[in-house]
């Protein structure tokens, strides 16, 4: 038997033309059956029929296939390292900055209009998204408070930037829709702040 034959007999195959988008395929359905936390590099490859070291060529670590199998429109490490990168006394300011400039730009907008809906139609989706962006969003900005209920806070922050997004880009209500996005910081901003530090 050829090497060949060997490498095919365990069910792993080189890198092919489309090696990237069967890992993404096969990371998609283990982070929908498995969550974020049972899911690994090792099963994501097995099930792609691929090398363990594939997967690490082309996404890195587990961060980043998350990332790229949820199509998210923005890196949430960047996010939390943008936010948790200033003066405290200003955290609602960048939280919000970030979180309405994604909305606002038209590729954002798309893809988030379609993870909103996904979040509110599937329990798996939610169940995922919440494992991902606390382990990359909401466990880093917490810390930065160094307060015993900052998770709760965080979380408090999140339910506002929620029902902004659904008001304001899936529902349309106005006058939240149409308000110019700079006066919507100017009035988001004090409220998170008071959420997270006052």
């Amino acid at each position: 038997m050829s090497r060949t034959d060997e490498t095919a007999g365990r069910g792993r195959r080189p890198g092919g033309p489309d090696t990237r988008g069967e890992i993404l395929r096969a990371a998609r359905e283990s982070f929908a059956g498995n969550g974020f936390a049972g899911t690994s590099l090792r099963g994501v490859a097995r099930a792609a029929g691929v090398d363990a070291a594939l997967v690490h060529h082309y996404f890195g670590g587990k961060d980043e296939l998350f990332v790229e199998a949820m199509a998210l429109p923005i890196d949430p490490r960047q996010v939390a390292a943008t936010i948790v990168g200033g003066p405290r006394d200003e955290l609602g300011r960048r939280i919000v900055t970030v979180f309405l400039g994604v909305w606002e730009s038209a590729d954002g907008q798309q893809r988030m209009k379609a993870l909103l809906r996904s979040m509110v139609s599937s329990d798996q989706v939610a169940q995922l998204m919440r494992d991902g962006m606390t382990r990359m969003i909401i466990g880093p900005v917490s810390e930065t408070l160094g307060v015993p209920d900052a998770r709760l806070r965080v979380g408090l922050v999140a339910s506002q930037l929620v029902g902004i997004a659904l008001v304001r880009y899936l529902l349309e209500l106005d006058p939240v829709a149409t308000t110019p996005t700079a006066e919507l910081i100017d009035r988001i901003a004090p409220a998170l702040q008071q959420y997270l530090t006052g």
